[in-house]
């Protein structure tokens, strides 16, 4: 076998063990099967009145009941904010029907808004049934019937219409004494404030619980990967968790409950599900109530609930429990306001802001300013996401400095010995003892530490993922332009090799085919670029196997982060670019200038003389 085909196995090898682990690591999971049977939750004894949780099995029944109830005909609210539009069903009282109005599914012009709530049945293809229903269950032996349920058609004033300064009041009278009302507000944004409220005109005292459901049917259609949480999330007392769908199918059985875990807080919390961009989630205004999260098999239903304490109303009384729900866009803004403002505890922290926190969430803030400074607010400059990008990469690239200088300055000594190294290897040759001797001697003496120029490097690690994980889930960057071509920072770069960058007239494969790879754009051709420029400031190492790894890596990065977004190959590029400055600068003030294009001359040298045939 000679060099050339040799050399093209051990490449090929090399790629497809690189891209295999990439598939690894960061797999599309399979969404659960929808078709299904909803099962319906069994009856629990109802909770004494000085526990803080309602009523266990019969506050589930309300979202399998749901689930297996139709509304199509059922009478309608329409919610006409500026930021949400869509509909609350009469029958149920359910939030069933919302959608974005910010944000479309795609750039098109004709393209529908993100459409966040669906009821069952819709036919809706994007979107699975996925609501939120309110209600009470009853307790200390009152009728189950004689509370309202996810059939109670409630009534509404005519031509009600919920918007921020028209708050809409659904009643229903049980025909027994008992009347029961709920007041729904909205702000301008994306909370909603639910009071329900229960007058007794009995002659007897009442006991019964407030609780609030959100249900989803299946999992999203979006892929999921390794480095962003999409499932549940909830905070209680000040402890956040976050349980991603495949874990919440995993749940132990708990009697009365079927597959649930249960949780009281006595302070604080709120419970949802978030996906990378948008969120619904239960916010209770009072500190005591029992989060739960359930998964039921047969319905492939996720349900995450706030069960608030029985409540005892003696005749003539009435009472009111209100809470909140958070439906909308993870937008940092204003998920910051409701936590400052509204008093909504460590919500910011919905946002994944993965392990390092403390490091993702003043990049987040720098991006942020620099994205106003730069766009509406400042500059007002076109495509401002993808300048605050490239400016966040020079800022981060400038504190880190000093410890790229460190790394670059012992390259450079390591460098200058490189020609007595290889002297010493060859008069060594069959005694590594004595090479390694020799070789420490060396280092001694010429005050050169090797491993001076890897600790710098893995300090700066953590912060170059935490820069990452900034691009990867703010929600600023979706649909944000750039420049050109680029319209839309969140999603990969729309131009193709494979119909020269859309001078031939067909179209090229769509993102998530097995394909897309090969469709290389710009942006993934420029990256190659980079790192292979970078790699040239130094000679090819000498043995041939870490030669020809070197070669490749590049265009092996190239093809791998082809299918990122935009915004991240944009800061991949802006990273190369000023680490080849920062390196050639440095190297050069240390009388090392980096011998560029007589590396770059040299490789294809060598190239040349691997592809030479054998005489």
């Amino acid at each position: 076998m000679d060099s050339q085909n040799k050399n093209l196995i051990i490449a090929t090898v090399l790629s497809a063990l690189v891209l295999i682990g990439w598939t690894y690591f960061f797999p599309p999971e399979p969404a659960a099967p929808t078709d299904g049977t909803p099962v319906a939750a069994q009856t629990a004894t109802p909770a004494a009145p000085a526990a803080p949780a309602a009523v266990a099995g019969a506050t589930l029944d309300a979202a399998t009941a749901a689930a297996q109830t139709s509304d199509a005909n059922a009478p309608r609210i329409r919610i006409d904010t500026p930021a949400l539009t869509g509909t609350i069903s009469l029958l149920g009282g359910r939030f069933d029907d919302l959608s974005l109005r910010k944000y479309k599914e795609t750039l098109e012009p004709d393209s529908p808004l993100v459409r966040l709530l669906a009821p069952v049945g819709s036919t809706d293809l994007n979107a699975k049934p996925y609501y939120t229903v309110y209600g009470w269950s009853p307790a200390g032996g009152l009728d189950p019937a004689l509370v309202p349920g996810p059939k109670t058609l409630w009534t509404a004033p005519a031509d009600a219409v919920l918007t921020p300064k028209t708050p809409v009041t659904l009643s229903w009278d049980n025909g027994a004494g008992l009347r029961f009302t709920r007041t729904i507000s909205v702000d301008d944004n994306y909370l909603f404030t639910i009071a329900q409220g229960v007058e007794n005109n009995t002659g007897a005292p009442v006991r019964l619980a407030p609780y609030g459901i959100i249900a989803r049917h299946g999992i999203p259609e979006s892929r999921r990967v390794y480095v962003l949480h999409e499932g549940a999330v909830r905070m209680t007392d000040n402890t956040l968790e976050e349980i991603k769908y495949k874990n919440l199918t995993k749940l132990d059985a708990v009697a009365g409950e079927g597959q649930a875990e249960l949780i009281s807080a006595s302070e604080n919390g709120w419970i949802g599900f978030t996906d990378k961009y948008w969120m619904t989630t239960l916010i209770p205004t009072d500190g005591a109530f029992t989060s739960v999260v359930k998964y039921t098999p047969g319905a492939d239903l996720y349900q995450a609930e706030t069960r608030l304490p029985v409540m005892e109303v003696a005749p003539g009384a009435s009472a009111v429990a209100e809470t909140r729900l958070f439906a909308g866009a993870k937008e940092w803004e204003v998920i910051k306001h409701y936590q400052d403002d509204a008093g909504i505890t460590r919500f910011v922290d919905s946002i994944d802001w993965g392990w390092f926190f403390f490091l993702t969430k003043p990049m987040f803030r720098l991006l942020h300013w620099l994205h106003g400074a730069i766009g509406a607010n400042g500059l007002n400059l076109p495509g401002a996401m993808g300048w605050a990008i490239i400016g966040l990469t020079i800022i981060i690239k400038a504190l880190v400095f000093p410890l790229a200088r460190k790394s670059y300055i012992s390259m450079a000594k390591m460098k200058e010995l490189q020609p007595e190294m290889e002297a010493m290897k060859e008069r060594t040759k069959g005694n590594p003892q004595q090479m390694q001797q020799e070789m420490m001697a060396l280092y001694k003496r010429e005050k050169v530490n090797p491993a001076a120029g890897c600790l710098p490097v893995l300090l700066q690690i953590p912060i170059f993922f935490s820069l990452y994980k900034v691009i990867y889930v703010t929600i600023e960057l979706y649909h944000a332009p750039f420049i050109g071509w680029i319209r839309d920072l969140s999603a990969p770069d729309p131009s193709s090799v494979l119909n020269l960058f859309g001078l031939l007239p067909f179209a090229t494969p769509e993102p998530g085919s097995m394909f897309f790879m090969f469709s290389l754009g710009v942006l993934p051709i420029l990256l190659g670029v980079s790192m292979w420029f970078q790699q040239k400031l130094n000679p090819a190492p000498t043995d041939p196997s870490q030669a020809m790894i070197f070669a490749w890596m590049p265009w092996v990065f190239m093809f791998m982060l082809g299918s990122f977004a935009s915004g991240l190959v944009l800061y991949w590029i802006s990273n190369n670019t000023i680490t080849f400055i920062q390196q050639y600068t440095i190297m050069s003030m240390h009388g090392k200038r980096p011998d560029l294009f007589g590396n770059i001359k040299t490789g294809f040298r060598k190239r040349a003389a691997l592809e030479k045939p054998k005489k």
